[in-house]
């Protein structure tokens, strides 16, 4: 989906969740180092991600949209492998 083809609280959600994403990734600490955020801190936002999550899902399905996205980790066989073909000389 386009995000100028979602309604605004899709694009009100999809905001608030790359926010939140950037937040944690400019003030995630090196190893060792202590974390500028206090631990409530942590909470809340762990709080407003599963809240976005939620109603993100009320969304679709409202829309009669199933989501069968998953996370993955990035070493994770990928269910469908690249062939690379090359014409013969």
């Amino acid at each position: 989906m386009d995000f100028n083809s979602l309604s605004k609280e899709q694009q009100v959600m999809v905001a608030m969740r790359k926010t939140l994403a950037n937040i944690i990734k400019d003030t995630t600490p090196e190893p060792g180092m202590i974390h500028p955020l206090s631990k409530d801190t942590v909470e809340d936002i762990k709080a407003c991600f599963a809240l976005i999550a939620a109603r993100e899902r009320d969304l679709m399905e409202d829309m009669g949209v199933e989501n069968k996205a998953r996370p993955r980790f990035t070493d994770e066989p990928k269910a469908a492998q690249v062939v690379d073909f090359h014409k013969p000389k």
